[in-house]
């Protein structure tokens, strides 16, 4: 499972036109789920994003969790992070998990943030042709695959 974490001031989604999804002051995430992937990984992975620290201090060193300063999240699904790239120059998408199991994935992994304490989590469509804004703060951009901490323990 895979996610590319922005910190940002302001972001959202618009479908056909119209916002369905937004947030301030927090995390727009793109989530791809991988065949194999488990509701394991989705544990894994709303820990990790709701303990990472870079949220400025008093101090502006990056030392909060998105918990810590209240912070909202706006959830896209993703499966071209699922992208293989290694032959020619079209990438392949076999390894992305079939869709309506990724996007049960990606409602479970959005439930599980705001069981973990996120006030606000706003989503995309899924399987939608969405059009993304953001702000990018910093930028600071993190990406986590859960393949990491599964073969070598969280």
């Amino acid at each position: 499972m895979k996610a590319v974490i922005q910190r940002v001031s302001f972001a959202s989604v618009a479908v056909d036109g119209n916002v369905v999804g937004s947030c301030e002051n927090g995390y727009m995430i793109l989530f791809g789920a991988a065949e194999g992937d488990t509701l394991e990984d989705i544990d894994i992975l709303a820990h990790k994003t709701v303990n990472l620290r870079v949220f400025n201090d008093e101090n502006d060193k990056m030392n909060k969790s998105i918990l810590d300063v209240s912070g909202e999240i706006l959830a896209i699904s993703q499966f071209t992070l699922c992208a293989d790239v290694k032959k020619g120059n079209r990438p392949s998408f076999t390894k992305a998990m079939e869709p309506k199991l990724a996007s049960e994935y990606y409602d479970i992994f959005c439930e599980k943030l705001k069981e973990l304490g996120v006030k606000k989590v706003s989503k995309g469509i899924f399987g939608a042709d969405m059009k993304v804004s953001l702000i990018n703060d910093g930028p600071v951009t993190i990406l986590f695959d859960t393949e990491i901490w599964r073969k070598n323990g969280n």
